[in-house]
């Protein structure tokens, strides 16, 4: 098995059949297969991957991994460092919906897990106190979800338990500031 970490060196990043990566905007998933195709007259190795929450394939070249943000799933060391900004108070939003939404879209973009978290605790806390509009509240879901698979994976547990886990986490924060 590759160490599935991105690496910020020059050396591409290498994946093999049956590696687990995220790829951002949509989610966890697994390589299937590495296939040679030929579109608009060029030969090129697509890595075909099979998205675990959709059951959606997905296909890109191997050497634009960086290029389309492909990462490798987060390691338990980085997986305390997603609990502690999901839990964190200090977040400052745009009051303007369609800015943040936009700045929120970018992050997840970004393939970043910790931004993601981001995401999903800054649209959690103001859903809390605010009704998110429509497409808010279906990126804080496509988000949480993202995280969701992902400690799945990390945790070796299944997706409920995963989101028990991560309910669990900002419902605490929760709790705890209501107790103040």
């Amino acid at each position: 098995m590759v160490n599935l970490m991105a690496k910020k060196s020059k050396a591409p990043t290498v994946f093999n059949i049956g590696d687990k990566i995220v790829y951002p905007m949509h989610g966890v998933g697994v390589i299937s297969a590495i296939e040679k195709k030929t579109i608009l007259n060029k030969r090129t190795e697509y890595y075909i991957v099979s998205i675990t929450s959709s059951g959606m394939k997905v296909m890109f070249p191997v050497d634009n991994v960086e290029g389309v943000g492909i990462r490798g799933i987060i390691s338990k060391r980085d997986l305390k460092k997603i609990t502690e900004i999901l839990q964190r108070d200090d977040i400052i939003q745009e009051d303007d919906w369609k800015l943040r939404y936009q700045q929120n879209i970018d992050k997840v973009k970004s393939g970043s897990i910790f931004v993601v978290a981001e995401v999903v605790r800054d649209l959690y806390k103001r859903g809390c106190v605010k009704e998110l509009s429509i497409m808010e509240r279906k990126l804080y879901e496509n988000a949480y979800q993202m995280i969701m698979h992902e400690i799945a994976l990390v945790k070796d547990m299944d997706v409920e338990e995963a989101g028990n886990y991560l309910s669990e986490i900002l419902s605490a924060n929760k709790a705890k500031k209501e107790e103040e």
